[in-house]
Order: structure tokens, then C-alpha cells, then sequence
């Protein structure tokens, strides 16, 4: 009966008093079946007004199941409570009610009053139990079921094999599965997929492709277990080519499918790909668009991943707290300060600005942009703080040249009880780095294993640029011989980068000779080599280097900045010759380098280690990605207050540094430049790294 007519009849019964059993259960029936909440009460109001009182329990247990299913728990306790008949069907149909709300306390207080049980009831706690995360109390009642004299049904092994691989117990899976085929319940599809799903998800993929290769009828529920199974252990190729193998036999992909597929064409970089399959689901839900997103941030895509998100929200779908703070993110790698703003007043008027996940973001997004105090005052209201929160902060004050502000915030993380982490560290030593701090850095160094842990590489690559640049490079080198660790590419990366800074050939040749071994491919540490034997006049090295760094086929990083004016990123690479605005851009950069001249600004052209002539070294220094960045941001914004804030994928050259202390002056703006090593805050000509980067 449409639920148009359903109503008319019970407007009917109104305009005719009491109706008969028959009538009654007639027309609950048409309300379970239409699942109308609302004439079912209506209906039951109508009982209660005559005073009908039914015989037997079926009306009102029909009642209650409609209540139930539509989530209606004080409309299913209070007829239960008024109910002169009660049966097992009736105190299942409050379980239920229970379940359905997730009310797992209620629930057992519930399931421990009924004064009998059947299956049913074991099993509405097992399926509650495997789907709010209290998987070993699933686990648990099934041991009850059948102690209590009931023999498990394909209901309860479904849910208890779900509970394993919930958590990842493949043991307590496979003696589940014996018990399934000992009882005879496996020619069941969903018992089938719960089988191959516990052995997919708990890793033995090999197993699992067997019991799926067997099904006889699959469901897209068998393909989405195993293609999940094969993206969560990295095998993406194998998850594509099953995809592609489940289209070709006809079946027709769900959401599920779509999401884990692109997600798998992320991780192997396909984007395009995943792209293409995004835009051919016809109603996308939140986890697509999540997805989508996530993939975007997580492949460099930040600015699509942005845009993506705004497509999201015009599509009326509400983003949750896993999908914004990816945004934020994405806004943190650009330095995007105006759309990290614009996603913040989204967040609030969302309601979820006090979501742990999205004000951690928040609070990184802002120190990534160079604004400390705004994350300060984020960090500050938080309700909940975790170590993730206090550890972004002590970064951001570290990387922004507020070590004090650091140091101090990790004191007051200990005195509120809060135990740090090896990322703690990290950034306690950071700080210690940016302060010049070599005896206090030491002493917090010694202190990660007080708190229990064992120094990790990232801490020694700490310890070895503090006492590199502050004391000796040989007592780094002296640091790195007594470590209990294998050095790896960051601690050699490390003290290259060190020894190109104070012209220390000897032990640069030590650590660019183990890089080349970590990474023969990786073109940085041929670079930093040759320039330093360049800048010694050693030529005859440099060839060689470059000789080498060839026969590697070593690849070059491509140098580039990003600028943001109104809400707009801008790129530049060096010497670019590609933007709209390139001649103003040019114009207004020689106009800026020719003032700054006159204030005391001098070229380094040491810095350009070719064999050129000054006219061609100062041409080569001039026209670098970072200054086109600054001088297109001045033409924009002339007369501007605000910082302008430039990102730089690679480290800031020597000149550049110089340059951007001058320009601030000239300006009288401050200059945020983020580099891939620091964070530069220039103002009235001094730094805040104090030209330690």
C-alpha cells in the first residue's frame, strides 16, 4: 500500500472508532511494510484511545520491530513497558532498538533482564558488539551462545569473523572457520566473504584469493574484500587488475569499489587515472570525495585538492573531520595563509572547529605560514590536547625562529603530564639548533631515554647539525662513528650540507662518498660537491663529480618558489620567462635590485660556480625563483601591510638571504620565505634564523 494511501486509510479508521483485531493487524502490517513510522504511531495512538487491548503479543511486537528499524528508542520502551504480552519476539525487538543506537551499556542491561533467549538475541549483541568496536566482547558472547545450549547460525560466524578481522586475530579467524565447516553453514555467500575478508585483512592474501577463486557466487562485496586486501598490503597493480577483471564480467562497481580503486591509482601515481574514475561515479559520497582529496594532497596535487574540495561543498556533501584537516594540509604545503583562513570559517560555521583532528591541522597550518600567534590562540582554547597538538606547536615555534617559545611550551608539556614522543624531540633539539643552544640540546638528547626511548636517527641528525655548525665538524663526524644506528641518507645529507657551509672538503668528500652509494641517483650531493670544489678553484674535481653524477644518470631536482597574492598561487622557476606579467615582473625586479645596491646590498657572485665571466654570474644570481616571487608580489601589492609569504622547494642560496634582509628594509613589509630547511621571517633587515639555515 503507497504510503499516500496508507494514510487516508487511517484517517479512515479515525472517522470510524474502534476497529476489529483483524483491522488492526491489517493495517500494521501496510506500516511495516511501507517502514511509515508515523502512521504506525498514529495507529497505535488509536489502539490506546479505545482502549484495545490485543490478545497476543504479534501487534505490538510488529510495532515495536517498525520503531526499532527507524531508530525510535523511547517510542519502542514505551510501548514495551505498556505491553500486557511479552514474548521473546518482543524483547528482541528492544534489543534491536538498542543495537540499532550503537547503546551497548543498555543493551546488556536489556539482554541480562530477559527472562528467556534464543538465537536471535546472542546474536543482536554479536553484531553490535563486531560493529561498534568492542570486537572481543563479539567474541565473547559467541562462547556464551553456545555455552548457554544454542548452536551458532551463519549470522553469528558472519559477525564473529568480522569481529577477528576487526582485530587482525587470523588465529582466532581460522579456528572460526573450522567451527564453520564442521556446522555446514559455508555454502553461504555471506559467510564465504566473511571468510576470505578475515584472511584478506589480516594479510595471508594468498589464502584469501583461494577461498575467493572458489566462490561460486560472488557479490560485489567478495570483489571489494579482495581488492581491499590487495590495496592494504601495496599490491595496487594486482587491486587494478582485478578491478578491471571485475568490469569485464559485468558486475557493476559500488562506491566501495570506486573509493578503494582510486585510492589504489594514487598510490601508484597514476592520478590522472583516478581522476577519470571519479568523475564517472554518478553519485559520489563523502569517502569518494575524501578519497579524491586525500590522493590530490598526499601526490603534490594541493591546489586540485583544494578546488576539489569546494566542487564538494557546492555538491552538498558535508565533509568530516578526516577530509578538512586533509584541506588544511594542503593549505600548509602551499603557505596558502588566505584559503587555510577561508577553510577555518568553514570549519566553524561546520561546527567541528573543536574536533582534535582539524584544530591539530589548524594549529600546523598556521605555523606553516609563518603565523605563530594564530596558531597559539587555536592551540590555546583547544578542550583536548594529544602530543600530535603540543608537538605541531613546539615545531612551529622552532621552525619560526621562536626557540625559547619552544622550550618553554615542552616544559609546560611535562609539568601537565604529558609524555613526549620521539617527534617531541625533534623538535625540542630543533629549537635548541635555532638558539644556538649546543649544552642545553645535549642535555635533552640525554634525556630521550629517561622517558624511555632509544635516540633515533632523526635525533642524531639534530645533534649533528648543532654540534657541526656550533662547535666542530669533526666532532660531528666523531657523533656519527658512535652511533648505535647505521647512518643513513639523512645523517650524510646532513653533515654535506654542513660541510658545504664551512668549506670542509675532507669530510664533505666522506659523506657525499656514502651518498652516492644510499642513492647514486639522487643528484643533490654531486651538486653540493662540485660547488664546493668550485668554490676552492678545484676544477679538475668539479669535472669529475659532474663526470660521475652523469654516468649515475643522477636527476636534478627543478628549483621553483610559490608566492600567494589574492587568494592565487604563483610559480616561478629561475630566469622564468613564462608568466603573463614577465615584463613588469623583470622591471620591477632591476628597479628593486638597483635601490637595494644603493643601501648597501652586494651580489655575492661567489656563489655562481661556473667559469663565466662577473656580467654572467650577475645575471645568474639576479634572476633566482624566490626574488621574481617577491618582485611579482610588490607589483600586485605596491602599497600592502600584510607579509609576504613565499614558499621555496629547495634551500635558500646565500645571496638570496642577503638580498631578502635588504628588500625588508627597503619594503618595510616582513617577509616570510620557507624554505626546505627553515622558515625565514625577514624584517628590518635581520632574520630570524640568524643566518643559521
Amino acid at each position: 500500500m503507497a504510503k499516500q494511501n496508507l494514510r487516508q486509510a487511517i484517517d479512515f479508521l479515525y472517522s470510524r472508532g474502534l476497529a476489529t483485531a483483524d483491522s488492526y493487524t491489517r493495517h500494521v502490517l501496510h506500516c511495516v511494510r511501507a517502514n511509515d513510522f508515523v502512521q504506525a504511531k498514529r495507529l497505535q495512538s488509536h489502539m490506546q484511545l479505545h482502549l484495545f487491548q490485543p490478545k497476543d503479543s504479534f501487534i505490538h511486537n510488529q510495532l515495536l520491530h517498525l520503531y526499532a528499524k527507524c531508530g525510535k528508542l523511547s517510542n519502542a520502551q514505551d510501548l514495551f513497558d505498556n505491553m500486557t504480552h511479552r514474548d521473546v519476539y518482543s524483547w528482541n525487538a528492544l534489543l534491536s532498538a538498542y543495537a540499532k543506537l550503537g547503546l551497548v551499556e543498555d543493551l546488556c542491561t536489556v539482554f541480562d533482564q530477559m527472562p528467556s533467549r534464543d538465537s536471535v538475541s546472542y546474536n543482536t549483541l554479536i553484531a553490535c558488539f563486531a560493529t561498534t568496536g568492542h570486537s572481543g566482547k563479539a567474541l565473547k558472547i559467541l562462547v556464551r551462545m553456545q555455552e548457554d545450549g544454542f548452536q551458532p547460525t551463519q549470522y553469528s560466524y558472519v559477525n564473529a569473523l568480522q569481529a577477528c578481522s576487526t582485530l587482525l586475530d587470523l588465529k582466532l579467524g581460522k579456528q572460526i572457520h573450522g567451527r564453520v565447516v564442521i556446522s555446514g553453514c559455508g555454502d553461504n555467500t555471506f559467510v564465504w566473504n566473511a571468510i576470505t575478508g578475515v584472511y584478506a585483512k589480516c594479510g595471508d592474501i594468498h589464502r584469501a584469493r583461494w577461498f575467493f577463486d572458489r566462490m561460486t557466487h560472488k557479490n560485489v562485496v567478495s570483489w571489494n574484500l579482495m581488492i581491499y586486501g590487495y590495496v592494504k598490503l601495496g599490491h595496487h597493480d594486482e587491486c587494478i587488475r582485478l578491478f578491471n577483471k571485475m568490469k569485464l564480467l559485468g558486475l557493476k562497481p559500488d562506491q566501495v569499489t570506486a573509493s578503494i580503486v582510486i585510492n589504489a591509482y594514487f598510490q601508484c601515481g597514476h592520478v590522472d587515472d583516478a581522476r577519470r574514475m571519479f568523475s564517472e561515479i554518478p553519485r559520489k559520497d563523502e569517502i569518494c570525495w575524501t578519497t579524491m582529496i586525500v590522493g590530490y594532497a598526499h601526490n603534490g596535487r594541493e591546489e586540485d585538492a583544494l578546488m576539489l574540495f569546494g566542487d564538494m561543498l557546492r555538491g552538498d556533501v558535508r565533509p568530516d573531520s578526516y577530509t578538512i584537516s586533509s584541506v588544511v594540509s594542503s593549505c600548509a604545503k602551499l603557505a596558502s595563509l588566505c584559503h587555510g583562513q577561508v577553510v577555518h570559517g568553514k570549519v566553524i560555521v561546520m561546527g567541528v572547529d573543536h574536533s582534535m583532528l582539524v584544530s591539530s591541522a589548524l594549529v600546523d597550518m598556521y605555523c606553516k605560514c609563518g603565523v605563530t600567534l594564530d596558531a597559539w590562540s587555536i592551540f590555546w582554547i583547544m578542550p583536548i590536547r594529544n602530543v600530535i597538538t603540543w608537538n605541531s606547536m613546539i615545531h612551529g615555534y622552532a621552525q619560526n625562529g621562536q626557540p625559547h617559545e619552544a622550550l618553554a611550551l615542552y616544559e609546560r608539556m611535562l609539568q601537565e603530564n604529558i609524555k613526549p614522543d620521539s617527534i617531541s624531540f625533534v623538535g625540542v633539539l630543533s629549537a635548541c639548533i635555532s638558539a644556538d643552544m649546543v649544552a642545553k640540546g645535549q642535555e635533552y638528547f640525554n634525556s630521550i631515554s629517561e622517558h624511555g626511548m632509544t635516540p633515533t636517527l632523526d635525533h642524531y641528525a639534530c645533534m649533528v647539525t648543532l654540534i657541526g655548525r656550533s662547535s666542530s665538524v669533526d666532532k660531528a663526524v666523531d657523533l656519527i662513528k658512535c652511533m648505535p644506528h647505521e647512518p643513513d641518507y639523512l645523517i650524510w645529507s646532513t653533515l654535506l650540507s654542513i660541510c658545504a657551509k664551512k668549506g670542509d672538503i675532507k669530510n664533505a668528500e666522506l659523506a657525499a662518498g656514502h651518498l652516492f652509494k644510499l642513492d647514486p641517483r639522487n643528484a643533490g650531493p654531486y651538486i653540493m660537491l662540485s660547488n664546493l670544489y668550485a668554490a676552492c678553484g678545484r676544477w679538475e674535481e668539479v669535472g669529475d663529480v659532474r663526470s660521475l653524477m652523469n654516468k649515475n644518470n643522477a636527476k636534478k631536482f627543478a628549483a621553483y618558489s610559490l608566492v600567494e597574492v589574492e587568494s592565487e598561487v604563483h610559480k616561478f622557476v629561475s630566469e622564468d620567462r613564462t608568466h603573463p606579467a614577465v615584463e613588469k615582473i623583470y622591471d620591477e625586479l632591476n628597479r628593486l635590485i638597483s635601490i637595494l645596491q644603493r643601501i648597501g646590498y652586494n651580489p655575492d657572485t661567489n656563489i655562481v660556480l661556473h667559469n663565466v665571466g662577473q656580467e654572467e654570474k650577475f645575471k645568474s644570481i639576479s634572476y633566482h625563483s624566490e626574488k621574481l616571487a617577491l618582485a611579482f608580489a610588490l607589483i600586485r601589492k605596491p602599497n600592502g601591510i600584510a607579509p609576504i609569504r613565499i614558499i621555496k622547494n629547495i634551500r635558500v642560496c646565500d645571496d638570496c638571504h642577503v638580498f631578502m634582509k635588504f628588500a625588508s628594509v627597503h619594503i618595510g613589509r616582513t617577509i616570510i620565505l620557507r624554505d626546505s630547511n627553515k622558515f625565514h621571517h625577514f624584517f628590518g633587515g635581520k632574520c630570524s634564523c640568524k643566518d643559521h639555515w
